[in-house]
């Protein structure tokens, strides 16, 4: 009997036209397709299982996934042979064989997000996908001013969607910068984990103060609160991105 080896992919994909990350019922979704191509590919049962599930519409450059495979081609020859079989807006950036025991949601990691705003008095067709558009201006000074205020451990309750499962909303964010590039507002996050449409709900927050809805000062607040209600509108999936995972224990 053949050995089992456990591989890790690095996906990158264009969420526009897949129910999210998680295998659903009403639709296609990232997890369902690579699960497809890789039990072609290796005329084994497969199913993936991934670091980060993404929302419907979200996108990626670097989400992570594993899969269990007796078949004896090398992990590093697995990307180039799946990418043949997905659709195009899916792409493997990386395979590699990992301990059998790694699994992308129990290890030390840290994660990084993007929220883009395209800023002009029209929207612009080429980043309708990729980005939220606003006629309005923001106060960028003051939307940094309030990112601050949510650097370090703190209970995000305020910041997580009602009604997701999860056994606690404390996590600690390492960075939240907001900067400007051009016509796009970018609201970066890294952080070693995020509850359900945490970064959209921050960006929404900030997003207000930006527009004088809410003072930075309100951030300690929002957050003393733990209740949805006391912050912000969650921002549109289109303009999020998974930009890239890290593994502290790799560096």
């Amino acid at each position: 009997m053949a050995d089992t080896k456990r591989v890790r992919l690095t996906v990158a994909y264009d969420g526009t036209n897949y129910h999210g990350w998680q295998i659903q019922d009403n639709g296609i979704t990232i997890e369902s397709e690579l699960n497809r191509c890789l039990s072609d590919l290796l005329h084994e049962d497969i199913q993936v299982i991934g670091a980060s599930r993404t929302d419907s519409g979200v996108h990626a450059l670097g989400n992570i996934a594993v899969f269990d495979t007796t078949a004896r081609m090398p992990a590093e020859k697995v990307s180039y042979a799946l990418n043949q079989r997905l659709p195009e807006d899916i792409r493997i950036q990386r395979s590699e064989e990992v301990a059998s025991d790694w699994h992308p949601r129990y290890v030390t990691s840290r994660k990084t997000y993007e929220y883009r705003i395209y800023r002009g008095e029209f929207p612009m067709p080429v980043k309708r996908l990729y980005a939220l558009f606003s006629y309005r201006t923001f106060d960028v000074a003051k939307m940094q001013q309030a990112a601050k205020y949510l650097v370090g451990e703190h209970d995000f309750k305020s910041f997580c969607q009602v009604g997701a499962q999860v056994d606690s909303t404390v996590r600690t964010l390492y960075s939240v910068e907001v900067e400007e590039q051009g016509s796009d507002l970018v609201i970066r996050v890294c952080g070693n984990g995020f509850l359900y449409n945490m970064v959209r709900i921050i960006a929404g927050t900030l997003m207000e103060v930006g527009q004088g809805k809410r003072a930075p000062e309100e951030m300690p607040s929002i957050l003393d609160a733990r209740n949805r209600s006391a912050a912000g509108p969650t921002a549109p999936a289109h303009g999020l991105m998974l930009m890239k995972y890290e593994f502290p224990e790799e560096l």
